[in-house]
């Protein structure tokens, strides 16, 4: 489903598989769910379809990430166009929050504009 996306590769991290395009990660699949990066904009909308934040356990008990990804609707498994609306919105939060780091920071080669 995200072939029409390209530059698409999955590893692994996390206890889990990092989803990245182009060398930046929008995407994560952990305990069975998948997570995409959310623009700060756009959080309403998966927690209007019932989506969480990522979050992990710790010591002293569950840590939400920072770095916005928010679990995906499940209908979207059914529903490829859909599926891939919210994989190229996910890719651009990615890259958006890429231009928004400090020049050093950066992921090699990312646009600057």
């Amino acid at each position: 489903m995200l072939a029409p996306l390209g530059g698409v590769a999955i590893r692994w991290m996390f206890g889990g598989l990092g989803i990245f395009r182009d060398g930046l990660m929008f995407g994560l699949v952990a305990r069975g769910a998948l997570y995409l990066k959310a623009a700060p904009e756009e959080t309403d909308a998966f927690a209007a379809e019932g989506g969480a934040p990522f979050s992990y356990a710790t010591q002293g008990g569950r840590t939400t990430t920072i770095a916005s990804y928010w679990q995906a609707p499940d209908r979207l498994s059914d529903e490829p166009e859909e599926f891939l609306a919210w994989a190229r919105r996910a890719c651009a939060a990615a890259e958006a929050a890429d231009r928004a780091k400090p020049a050093g920071r950066r992921r090699a080669g990312a646009p600057t504009a």
